[in-house]
C-alpha cells in the first residue's frame, strides 16, 4: 500500500494490475490464464467496435463475440459437468467431459491439473466475467466511451479487492477513476473503518455460528428434530449474510483506500417486508446487473402482463443458474421469481393491510425456507431438510437441540440483532449524538472531543483487528462461500 500511495499515477494501475493478478494466483495459479483470457476477448472486442464506430453490423458481430466467449468460458469452467450429467441421466448415456479428458493429458505433463473426474470451478469466475462482459455491452449502446489503454482495462477487470466475490463493478463506475484518482485521507479512514467490520463481520459472526450450521448439515435429516433443524437453517441464514456482506464491506472499503467508490453490496435485507424488496437490498450489484443486461433487454414490464412475467422467470432461473450448476440452485432461483409474480399480482396488496413486523416476518420465513433450497447437496436432501423443519424427525427436540441453543445461543442473538440494524442505528445515532454537542462546542473543548471520539473510533477497530487476528490463528481453513460462485 505504502508503494501504491507514493507513485504517480501510471505506476499505480501498474501496481493494481500486478496485484490483482498475484491476488488471484495464489489461489488459482493455473486459472489465472482464464481470467486473462476473459480481459483479452472484451478488451479486443471494444477496440474493435470502436475501429467500426460507424458499421452497426460489425458493432454487433464484435458484441456477439464477447458475450459468446464469456458464456463459453463460463459454461466449460462451470456448467458443463452440470449439463454433461444431466444429459447422461436423460438418456441413459454416459459422456465424459472433454474438458476432463484434455486435464488427464495436462496432469501426466504437471501436477497442476484439476480433479479427474470434474472441472474445477475458477475461484469467482461468475464476478469477473459478467464484469468484463458490462464493459462490451454498454460500450455497444454507447453508454460509455472506450478504453485504449489495455493495462487501465486489465487492471479495471483485475481489481483485487473484489476480484473473486464482488460486488460486481461496472465499468462506468470506476471510468474516471481508472484515468485519474485522488487518495484522501478522510476516504482512507472510512476504508479503514469497513475493512475491519467487514472482517469481523466474517470472522466473528460468520465463521461463529457457521460451526452450528455444520454440525447440524451434516446430521441425519430423516431423525433431526424440529428445533435442532429451524436453528440450523437460521445459523446458515445469519452465516451467508455476515460472510458475504463481510467481504463486501473488506472490497468496498479496501476500494476506498486505493481510491475507488466500489457500489455498496447490502442494505440490512433481513428488514425487508417483501421478498421483492429483499432483492434490492440483498447482492445489489447482481441485481442491477441482471435488470440492465436481461431484464429490460427483454422487454422489461413494457409490454404487457404476460411477457413481464416471462421476463421475471427468466431472470430468476439465470439468477439461480449464476450461484450455481445445479437444479437446487434453478429451483431456488424460480422460487424467488414465483414469489416475487405473485407479490407483483396480488400479494403486495394483501401484504400492505398488515403490521409492518408481520410483513418483516413473511418475508423473513420466505428467504429462510429459499437458503435450504440454495445450501443443501440435493433436491432429495432438501426435501428432506423441509420435512425435518415440520416434523419428519419424528420429534420437536433432543438433547442435541438444547446443547445447539446453549452453546450457541449468544451468537445467534448477536447475529439476530446486528442483521436487525440495531447495532448500526445505535453507532448512527451515537453519531448524530456527539455531532451535536460538537457543534454546540468552541476552541479547546470542540478540539478536545474530536481528538477523543477519533482515539475511540481508532481502538475499537484495533480491539476489533486485533481479535479477528486472534481468533484467525487457532480457526481452521475457512473462505468465504461467494468464492465457489
Amino acid at each position: 500500500m505504502l508503494l501504491y500511495y507514493i507513485s504517480g499515477e501510471k505506476l499505480r494501475n501498474v501496481i493494481l494490475l500486478i496485484s490483482g493478478l498475484l491476488f488471484y494466483a495464489w489461489g488459482e495459479p493455473f486459472f489465472v490464464g482464464v481470467m486473462i483470457l476473459s480481459t483479452m476477448i472484451d478488451y479486443t472486442a471494444g477496440r474493435f467496435m470502436d475501429k467500426y464506430d460507424g458499421d452497426e453490423k460489425k458493432r454487433k458481430r464484435c458484441l456477439l463475440v464477447s458475450v459468446c466467449m464469456n458464456i463459453f468460458l463460463l459454461t466449460v469452467f462451470k456448467y458443463s459437468d452440470f449439463l454433461i450429467d444431466t444429459a447422461n441421466g436423460l438418456l441413459h448415456t454416459s459422456i465424459v467431459n472433454p474438458a476432463v479428458l484434455v486435464n488427464r493429458l495436462l496432469n501426466r505433463i504437471a501436477p497442476f491439473g484439476l480433479n479427474e473426474k470434474q472441472v474445477k470451478l475458477p475461484i469467482g469466475i461468475s464476478f469477473y466475467t459478467f464484469q468484463s462482459m458490462s464493459y462490451t455491452i454498454d460500450l455497444y449502446f454507447r453508454r460509455i466511451k472506450v478504453q485504449r489503454d489495455p493495462l487501465k482495462f486489465a487492471a479495471y477487470v483485475t481489481l483485487f479487492p473484489q476480484i473473486v466475490a464482488g460486488p460486481i463493478v461496472r465499468y462506468e463506475q470506476v471510468a474516471n477513476e481508472l484515468d485519474h484518482r485522488i487518495i484522501k485521507m478522510d476516504a482512507v479512514s472510512q476504508g479503514i473503518g469497513l475493512f475491519v467490520k467487514g472482517l469481523s463481520k466474517k470472522v466473528l459472526l460468520a465463521n461463529s455460528i457457521g460451526v452450528l450450521w455444520a454440525q447440524v448439515k451434516a446430521a441425519d435429516y430423516a431423525t433431526m428434530p424440529v428445533l435442532t433443524a429451524w436453528v440450523g437453517i437460521l445459523a446458515y441464514t445469519f452465516q451467508i449474510y455476515f460472510d458475504f456482506s463481510g467481504y463486501s464491506d473488506m472490497a468496498v472499503g479496501m476500494g476506498k483506500m486505493l481510491g475507488f467508490e466500489f457500489p455498496n453490496n447490502f442494505d440490512h435485507p433481513y428488514t425487508a417486508k417483501s421478498v421483492s424488496e429483499f432483492w434490492r437490498r440483498w447482492h445489489i450489484t447482481l441485481g442491477t446487473w441482471f435488470r440492465t443486461y436481461v431484464y429490460i433487454p427483454l422487454g422489461g414490464n413494457r409490454e404487457g402482463k404476460g411477457r413481464t412475467l416471462r421476463n421475471l422467470l427468466i431472470v430468476w432461473g439465470l439468477t439461480g443458474l449464476w450461484h450455481g450448476a445445479s437444479w437446487n440452485f434453478v429451483l431456488w432461483g424460480l422460487y424467488f421469481g414465483i414469489l416475487i409474480i405473485a407479490e407483483r399480482l396480488f400479494l403486495e396488496k394483501l401484504l400492505e393491510k398488515l403490521p409492518k413486523f408481520l410483513r418483516m416476518t413473511y418475508t423473513f420465513l420466505a428467504v429462510v425456507f429459499g437458503w435450504v433450497l440454495f445450501d443443501t447437496d440435493s433436491i432429495l436432501s432438501a426435501g428432506l431438510y423441509f420435512k425435518a423443519m415440520f416434523g419428519g424427525g419424528g420429534r420437536f427436540a433432543d438433547s442435541g437441540s438444547f446443547y445447539a441453543l446453549s452453546d450457541h445461543g449468544v451468537t445467534l442473538l448477536l447475529c439476530a440483532a446486528a442483521a436487525s440494524g440495531i447495532v448500526s442505528a445505535v453507532i448512527a445515532k451515537a453519531g448524530k449524538l456527539l455531532d451535536r454537542k460538537e457543534d454546540t462546542l468552541t476552541g479547546a473543548g470542540k478540539y478536545a472531543l474530536i481528538v477523543g471520539r477519533n482515539t475511540a473510533v481508532m481502538i475499537i477497530q484495533a480491539a476489533a483487528l486485533l481479535l479477528c487476528t486472534v481468533y484467525l490463528m487457532g480457526a481452521a481453513y475457512n473462505p468465504f462461500l461467494y468464492f465457489r460462485f
